[in-house]
């Protein structure tokens, strides 16, 4: 377990235990404290919020990670889960802010966590509330993030299959397309929960204007990247199209081709059969060699010269070889 105790103003960064982070957070008016919980935790141990002597100010959900995303205010405290979207998993933080700190509870990765000690002292957050917004902004800044890149990578493979189409490109396009669903699935829930949080606190007369601003920037920014998620959606779904249409298109000009064969041969095959009949005209009638080279051969060449005649006149050569440019190039 890895305790992070940020001082603020100042901005002063120790790695402490739990025991000493217990006492700064009774004695200091003004802490973010982080703490990374282990993979496995210990169930006899005693739980972390009463390591730290929080059981009395928190939700009674908060510190039970994997569950839905949250966000809750006990009068002059909130308690929030906090989805981030790391290394293609999203990890579920939760904050407890209070007037006097801000605490951050979290198992495996926490990008936005790490993003946020760093700039600390150049934005200075004048209280806990304002680093609420920081985090919660850094948090959405996770799906951005994902998102752009998702859609980059969707709009590279939709070029690559124009040149030349493979079938690993539909592999990748479902594997991008199931993460815009995650980071659907995901996001969408927590920003109803949050936007129908904050609307209401809004309504409250006693809300200070400052933090209603920034709650309104927050709603503003997460709209922002809805949308995004969204185009993602969209990408994904016109290039799983696009690829249905290549392919329908390469198919075409294989029955187009099948067509014209059929064409061909279809004139030959009624002769051949026809002549390969055992009735008697053509036993006792078809004796001398020049009736069989006329009738047997030379129909069967008349007959594919007026097809390829017909082939001809019709442009179908020219239309599949045009086609077949198209697709080289």
């Amino acid at each position: 377990m890895i305790v992070t105790v940020v001082s603020m103003p100042a901005g002063i960064v120790t790695r402490t235990g739990l025991a000493e982070a217990r006492g700064r957070l009774a004695a200091s008016d003004f802490l973010f404290v982080d703490v990374h919980l282990p993979e496995d935790p210990a169930t006899d141990e005693q739980p972390v919020i009463e390591q730290l002597g929080l059981e009395a100010e928190a939700p009674h959900w908060f510190g039970r990670l994997g569950g839905p995303a949250r966000a809750d205010f006990l009068g002059d405290r909130a308690g929030f889960a906090v989805p981030a979207f790391v290394d293609d998993t999203v990890v579920h933080i939760h904050v407890l802010v209070t007037e006097r700190h801000l605490v951050a509870f979290h198992r495996g990765p926490a990008t936005p966590l790490e993003n946020l000690i760093a700039p600390l002292r150049r934005e200075a957050p004048p209280d806990t509330v304002a680093m609420l917004f920081l985090l919660l902004q850094e948090a959405l800044e996770t799906f951005r993030r994902a998102a752009v890149a998702s859609l980059l990578v969707v709009e590279d493979i939709e070029d690559e299959m124009f040149e030349k189409r493979r079938p690993e490109q539909i592999y990748r396009l479902a594997q991008l397309r199931r993460r815009a669903a995650l980071l659907h699935h995901t996001l969408l829930p927590y920003l109803q929960v949050t936007d129908e949080t904050f609307t209401r606190r809004m309504l409250n007369r006693g809300f200070p204007e400052q933090r209603q601003r920034l709650a309104r920037e927050f709603q503003h920014a997460a709209r922002l990247v809805l949308t995004d998620v969204e185009a993602l959606q969209d990408a994904t779904r016109r290039a799983f199209a696009s690829y249905s249409s290549l392919a329908a298109g390469e198919q075409n000009g294989v029955i187009n081709r099948l067509a014209i064969v059929s064409t061909i041969f279809l004139p030959l095959t009624f002769l051949t059969g026809y002549f390969g009949m055992n009735f008697s005209f053509l036993t006792d009638e078809m004796e001398s060699r020049a009736v069989f080279w006329a009738l047997a051969v030379g129909l069967q060449i008349g007959v594919l010269f007026i097809a390829l005649y017909v082939l001809h006149r019709t442009h179908l050569w020219r239309r599949l070889r045009d086609n077949d440019d198209l697709e080289g190039r």
